[in-house]
């Protein structure tokens, strides 16, 4: 894993005593140390740190920016066995005016200083307007230093605060520093006066955040006696692939401020150091709260654009092959929905059961039930006997369980559901995933072809969501049905079931797709960070063997990140010819909308990295 795919951060707020330079310096070389202890690489103080915010008329004092000058001097030279890049608060005397001012240190240098721009009108009785927020590139990293401002271009922002308190503050202060992390796709370390600060009109909490691209990573508690602190790992590959997507962000701009000497690079980031996990679903959110919100509104997106298709094609009935699997039930479910929200009835929505060799009786049984339960048309059709023709038409031994043998199946399927359509005037919805895509699980110009598919932009651990979500908000028939829907194994259902099996209709299901291609969690884990974020196979096998600790061995969350990149780019072709469908989710593979790529892309430097891990 390299150490530059994450930058270990820290705000620091550490107890002042107030116009003591010495004192805070100690105090901050304190806190300092115990971060580069835990691997930290870049160091946020409060403003104006080393004095103190509340020093009032003696900031004007020389004895004061005298000390403070010393006290940032002793402070450089007792890290400079670091290369830790550290930024400090203190007034800075220059050209005879004083600045409110950052020092930035590294190795025991000043680096330079960067003077705040905009001032209170208090402020103004002590300090003169400087030259704004300052960006400092540390290898291939660039750190903006700032005390209220910018500035533009920086993907990590350290911005040092000495902001009294009030009631209801601190909630706005939060939204502030997330929504502005957000706008920027940066990183934002906030460090604010607190602890020893005078009290004499004002209080100060001492708030340190790290937040990242719009969430909040971790604060302390504030109005602690002693001070707080927080330690945080920014994934740098996530905000560079977000701004790779977004490339509205502003970029670097011209030098401000004082500057005395060029950044280092920072120290290496060791493994254990990275203070960072990921959830292993990223589409479904771990909230029960969250994750019914996010079903809820996925099913209300599907069902609007299915409503909008239909108002402009004028059809009056949709019509869905019907298997008794997730898929196809999350398409009754939309149609169900969308059904009711045109005012139509249910039967408008024609359900076709087609039973072929791999039908298992459970699932047929199943399928029934969902149409009953909904109100839809279920009619029935045996595909067996027209695929056994076809087998005699073409030549194709019965016994051979191939690849034909499975295909002529799915496309005797979406032929019947192409001309049923056309003969009931109806739109003919595709039921596939977005992982399903992704991993080109479908047969080409079959179950991957339809008149619209809702289905094309949800992933398949959000499909298993929303039909469990749904099934916890209906009725005890509606629920029944879907729950026989959720304990059956995810297959396409191609090849004959095993007659011999003891183990109930479910388990003579033969042919189960994840022991196939492997666990559907895995591939939507590695299909979401890999379009989202643009991220490299070791970056994706390091955060897996994160997020699975404990569920799956390195060596098979390997094999399956080989299974997943040999194949999204051989099935690009699937891709690039697909019906219409909603994104509804931070990833697209849609050729029109999202994910432009060439169909004959190579992905040898993608596998070789991986088979290298």
């Amino acid at each position: 894993m390299p150490n530059t795919t994450y930058l270990k951060v820290a705000a620091l707020s550490p107890r002042v005593r107030v116009a003591d330079p010495t004192e805070c310096a100690r105090a901050s070389l304190e806190a300092v140390e115990a971060a580069l202890q835990a691997g930290v690489q870049v160091i946020a103080l409060p403003e104006l740190g080393l004095c103190g915010c509340t020093c009032g008329d003696l900031l004007a004092q020389s004895a004061l920016l005298d000390a403070c000058e010393a006290s940032l001097l002793w402070l450089a030279e007792q890290t400079k066995h670091s290369a830790a890049l550290i930024a400090v608060g203190l007034p800075k005397l220059i050209n005879g005016r004083v600045y409110n001012c950052a020092a930035v240190l590294q190795g025991g240098c000043v680096l330079g200083f960067v003077s705040k721009r905009h001032l209170s009108p208090e402020e103004r009785r002590w300090f003169t307007p400087g030259a704004g927020g300052q960006l400092f590139q540390c290898g291939d990293c660039a750190i903006g230093v700032s005390l209220n401002d910018g500035p533009p271009g920086a993907e990590i922002i350290l911005r040092l605060a000495a902001q009294p308190e009030e009631a209801g503050l601190h909630e706005r202060r939060r939204n502030l520093i997330a929504s502005q992390s957000a706008w920027s796709h940066c990183g934002i370390v906030y460090a604010g006066a607190g602890a020893g600060e005078s009290t004499t009109d004002l209080v100060f909490s001492g708030p340190c955040l790290i937040a990242e691209n719009g969430d909040i990573l971790t604060e302390n508690r504030r109005y602690e006696p002693e001070g707080g602190a927080v330690y945080a790992c920014l994934d740098l590959d996530m905000l560079r692939g977000e701004r790779r997507q977004f490339p509205s962000v502003e970029g670097c701009p011209e030098g401000a401020g004082w500057l005395c000497g060029a950044p280092a690079p920072l120290p290496p980031l060791k493994e254990e150091h990275i203070a960072r996990n990921y959830g292993p679903s990223p589409f479904v959110p771990q909230n029960p709260q969250l994750r019914a919100e996010r079903c809820r509104e996925v099913l209300t997106m599907q069902s609007a654009a299915l409503s909008k298709r239909l108002e402009h094609t004028g059809q009056k009935q949709v019509i869905l092959g019907l298997s008794g699997g997730l898929d196809s039930t999350l398409a009754l479910l939309v149609s169900a929905r969308t059904a009711d929200l045109m005012r139509w009835p249910r039967d408008s929505i024609l359900c076709i059961t087609m039973p072929g060799y791999g039908t298992s009786d459970f699932t047929r049984e199943t399928s029934d039930k969902l149409a009953a339960a909904f109100g839809a048309t279920l009619w029935e059709i045996d595909i067996r006997p027209a695929c056994g023709l076809h087998m005699q038409d073409i030549g194709h031994d019965p016994e051979v369980r191939d690849t034909v043998y499975e295909n002529l199946q799915a496309r005797e399927r979406t032929q019947i559901l192409m001309d049923l359509a056309n003969q009931e005037n109806a739109l003919l919805l595709g039921t596939g995933n977005l992982s399903e895509l992704a991993l080109g699980w479908c047969t080409y110009n079959a179950d991957h072809m339809s008149m619209y598919n809702p289905n094309a932009g949800v992933p398949k651990t959000l499909v298993r969501a929303i039909v469990r979500f749904a099934a916890d908000e209906s009725p005890s028939e509606i629920a029944s049905a879907l729950g026989r829907v959720l304990e059956t194994p995810v297959s396409p259902e191609l090849l004959p079931p095993d007659t011999t099996s003891p183990a109930g209709d479910v388990g003579k299901i033969t042919q189960k797709t994840e022991d196939i291609l492997g666990s559907y969690d895995v591939h939507d884990f590695y299909l979401y960070y890999f379009c989202r974020y643009g991220f490299r196979p070791r970056k994706l096998f390091f955060m897996a063997k994160r997020a699975f600790a404990g569920q799956y061995a390195s060596e098979q969350l390997k094999a399956w990140l080989l299974i997943f990149l040999r194949r999204f780019f051989s099935q690009q072709f699937k891709r690039s010819c697909l019906p219409d469908g909603p994104r509804v989710v931070g990833v697209s593979l849609s050729p029109r909308d999202a994910w432009h790529m060439p169909s004959d892309a190579s992905a040898a430097l993608w596998l070789n990295e991986a088979q290298g891990l």
